[in-house]
């Protein structure tokens, strides 16, 4: 027995150096060091509760007692020390009081067995002990979003090996009877600063929500490391949702920069505007997989954003005071450029400027209309009952195209179906890339009118349809274009990227457009509404976001890769409950714009205090901890691309504006 006990060790000091050397100090997502914020506690190493000292895993049975006094919770755990995995569920129902320490734990959910689903545990700290100020917690919506995002990335650098122990590493391998488990695990956030159900504050508590594998080897409890896990999940807490334990300025700030950011947002509209982009911005990435900002290390070429003066605007922030930009009026935008010259970049940071960033993003004041939505073609998306005759018509053998229904939709029929349903929830821009857009959908030459005439064309143009959606719907499109100067007939503005340089050629472009001979059409036609059936929503069987871009929805999957505006894989997790709620006990059965509207009511607490989680009305049962908020928009989208979900037609036509 003595030997096992020796290699188990062995191997679990070897798997916590590797851990340590790669996470280490702060090296948890979200591009900010967090580590340096957080005040130094002269007791580092082994709490008094017995955490900070265990590492992840391993075994316990040839460990010493941890330094300082068990709390009951730890004495109960190693009481369960050697008995059958199912014992866990004694850790189950009220809450466990930390003495010493101002603070409940709650198992919320405990695991069966060591391969299932890790358990949900939550930690609450009383506000009146956590000390944060009524200003950050109760006052506003957005300082208290800032506030539990600022805390979650404290709490996450603590248990990645902030203060040394790196407590998020598991064991693994060996057989049925090595040791398993123990890894405790919080939603880090990465770039962007959004209302989660990590850490929730309100005016009578904070608290953080975690999941926790607990340790066994094979079905037999490892009470004493599992105790001693807890304990670090404590000391961790003791150094995150108190107030003292954090830098109180680099709060602030953190604070004060999404506030501004808010703030920008929220002055768009009576500006003019739909999006505007700070000078000195810096909008190129690391890479592709890596949302952090380029850097002078990464590339020697790199170019900070700077407005072209004819596009200038100065805005006013409450913290910030002045800052100067480019201000993308209402209308239409064309941006333009050769190849590799920066025009998707821009369109890319505009696209996620509907949401708030980490200081030292780069992208802080890059923001758009929050209204915004991004479209793009979705060759093989299932359409459903949705009045895409704006766009196309007179489809072969007669089929309709105002109730269009097809689990196959071409590039150009997808596309013009996104644009519909986005309209349907109350769209107010659109973003479009020509990189990922139907052609045929966009353009039509002349040289094709001649050879393929009008009345055997069903399609009608985006460039016709793009004025009249401005004028007589006022929804606003920003357009990449680098292969067809047909837009310019059509544009309020043209920007061109030159080497990542930003320049005003509207009015050279207006000449150009002149001999185009691009006739706006008449008007952009009807936005009928659908009413979402209940049939079909209800899942069969297990629901799971298999990553950021595959939704597991029973038997079926939602493909969500082309919702381009999804930047966390918890949106994804909190669509999928949405949609549970949809096909459960939601009122439904009316037209899909108030579905819709309803249901980012509820989840996002409207007329209720600050504080108050609507989120979690998204959980079965408990307090869930991986919900990101996700916007009515990818609500709307996820449910326009389940395919058992079924609409009928509205009798009254137009958008329900009204809704919003």
């Amino acid at each position: 027995m003595l030997w096992r006990v020796a290699a188990a060790f062995a191997v679990f000091q070897q798997g916590r150096g590797i851990a340590l050397s790669a996470m280490g100090k702060g090296k948890g997502k979200g591009g900010y060091p967090w580590w340096e914020h957080i005040k130094p506690r002269e007791d580092r190493g082994k709490g008094s509760d017995g955490g900070g000292g265990g590492g992840g895993g391993g075994s316990w049975a040839a460990r010493s007692a941890p330094s300082g006094p068990l709390s009951q919770l730890q004495r109960k755990i190693q009481e369960l020390d050697g008995r059958q995995y199912p014992c866990y569920k004694d850790l189950a129902g009220g809450g466990w009081d930390v003495e010493k320490r101002a603070m409940t734990v709650f198992f919320d959910r405990v695991q069966g067995d060591s391969y299932a689903p890790p358990s949900w545990v939550r930690v609450r700290v009383p506000m009146a002990a956590a000390g944060f100020l009524a200003a950050y917690v109760s006052q506003s919506r957005i300082r208290n979003t800032a506030l539990c995002d600022y805390v979650t990335r404290v709490l996450s650098d603590k248990l990645h090996g902030g203060d040394g122990t790196d407590w998020t590493q598991t064991v693994k391998g060996g057989g049925w009877a090595s040791s398993k488990g123990g890894d405790l695990q919080i939603d880090t956030p990465g770039q962007y600063v959004l209302e989660r159900s990590s850490v929730v504050a309100n005016s009578e508590f904070i608290e953080a929500r975690v999941t926790l594998s607990l340790p066994a080897r094979g079905r037999t409890i490892e009470g004493y490391r599992a105790a001693e896990i807890v304990g670090g999940l404590c000391d961790a807490v003791e150094g995150s949702l108190f107030s003292k334990a954090l830098d109180a300025t680099a709060l602030k700030q953190h604070i004060e920069a999404v506030e501004d950011q808010e703030h920008l947002r929220c002055q768009l509209a009576q500006l003019g505007l739909v999006a505007f982009v700070g000078n000195g911005a810096v909008l190129p990435r690391k890479s592709g997989v890596d949302d952090r900002p380029m850097t002078k290390k990464d590339s020697a070429d790199l170019v900070k954003f700077e407005s072209p003066s004819s596009m200038e605007v100065t805005v006013s922030l409450p913290h910030a005071g002045e800052i100067t930009g480019m201000g993308i009026k209402k209308g239409v935008t064309v941006i333009v450029g050769g190849g590799f010259h920066g025009k998707s970049t821009l369109l890319q940071a505009l696209q996620l400027g509907i949401y708030n960033k980490v200081p030292g993003d780069g992208r802080e004041y890059v923001v758009c209309d929050p209204h915004a939505v991004k479209i793009r073609a979705e060759d093989g998306r299932s359409v459903k009952c949705t009045d895409i005759s704006p766009f196309i018509n007179n489809l072969p053998f007669g089929k309709a195209t105002t109730e269009f229904t097809t689990g196959d939709a071409s590039g150009s029929t997808s596309q013009a179906a996104n644009i519909i349903e986005a309209l349907e929830v109350g769209a107010s821009t659109l973003l479009v890339d020509e990189d990922t857009c139907a052609t045929n959908f966009m353009i039509r030459d002349e040289k094709m009118k001649a050879l393929v005439s009008p009345e055997k064309e069903p399609i009608t143009a985006f460039v016709t349809k793009v004025r009249p959606l401005f004028n007589d719907l006022d929804v606003s499109t920003i357009l990449v274009v680098g292969g067809s100067g047909d837009f310019f007939a059509v544009a309020d503005a043209v920007i061109m990227m030159d080497e990542y340089v930003v320049k005003d050629v509207t009015q050279r472009a207006r000449e150009i457009g002149k001999k185009s001979g691009i006739a706006d059409g008449s008007s952009f036609g009807k936005v009928s509404r659908r009413r979402l059936c209940k049939n079909g929503l209800a899942a069969d069987g297990k629901v799971a976001a298999r990553s950021l871009r595959c939704l597991q929805y029973g038997g079926t999957e939602v493909e969500l890769s082309c919702i381009e505006q999804l930047v966390e894989i918890s949106q994804a997790r909190a669509i999928g409950d949405a949609l549970q709620l949809l096909g459960g006990g939601f009122a439904v059965n009316r037209p899909m714009a108030a579905v819709i509207r309803d249901l980012e009511k509820q989840i996002q607490a409207e007329g209720k205090p600050v504080g108050i989680q609507g989120l979690d009305t998204l959980s079965h049962r408990e307090p869930c901890p991986f919900y990101v908020m996700p916007r009515r928009f990818e609500l709307a989208a996820a449910v326009n691309r389940l395919r058992t979900a079924e609409f009928a037609p509205e009798k009254t036509n137009g958008a329900d504006n009204t809704a919003w």
